[in-house]
């Protein structure tokens, strides 16, 4: 197994909660790229990563990941992790597979994509009420601001589905029996890791 770890895939779909699972069990360095984007956002406007830039959900989508798949290639490519066993995790929204292809194939990490494209917007939101904690940014939204938001990320999870196939990269659906794809990834790496 490769010594780093891309959780990938679109928001609410169980990415922080395998990364820091992982990260507990296993040792892995736990790394948000949802708190480096902000970052990016705020200090270095002039590289254009920006997640309110006027375009689409999916321009933005595909924005950002042009510019945030070489950045994690330039975090892997340091080293700076190779001497732990295991490495780094790296929890992720704005990285399209396709990206992951062109820019982290060969490095020295693995990726896995969390999705939810086999649901309806309307059973979209009702899976994310059922997850979501007073801690989650969306807990306090509306019904019809949840709708708008789960329109998107249905869109971006069957783009993201189609590019992992045509790939040949894994992914997990969490719409359903979460606990148990879950429950079977764990697993999955934890062989991984003893060999």
């Amino acid at each position: 197994m490769k010594n780093n770890i891309i959780i990938a895939g679109v928001p609410r779909a169980g990415k922080s909660t395998i990364s820091q699972i992982l990260s507990k069990r296993f040792g892995f360095q736990h790394i948000s790229m949802d708190s480096i984007i902000a970052g990016f956002e705020k200090c270095f406007p002039e590289t254009g990563v920006n997640t309110y830039c006027g375009l689409s959900s999916l321009d933005t989508l595909k924005l950002i990941s042009g510019k945030m798949a070489p950045f994690v290639r330039a975090m892997i490519d340091s080293k700076h992790y190779d001497e732990f066993e295991p490495g780094m995790i790296f929890d992720m929204y704005q990285l399209l597979p396709q990206d992951y292809e062109i820019y982290l194939r060969d490095a020295n990490c693995q990726v896995f994509y969390f999705l939810t494209s086999d649901v309806t917007p309307q059973e979209r939101v009702e899976i994310q009420r059922k997850y979501d904690t007073p801690k989650d940014y969306t807990f306090n939204r509306s019904d019809d601001e949840l709708l708008e938001g789960a329109e998107y990320i249905v869109e971006q999870s069957l783009i993201m589905k189609e590019q992992c196939e045509k790939l040949s990269i894994p992914f997990y659906e969490t719409a359903r029996n979460r606990e148990k794809v879950f429950a079977d990834f764990l697993q999955m790496i934890e062989e991984k890791i003893k060999g």
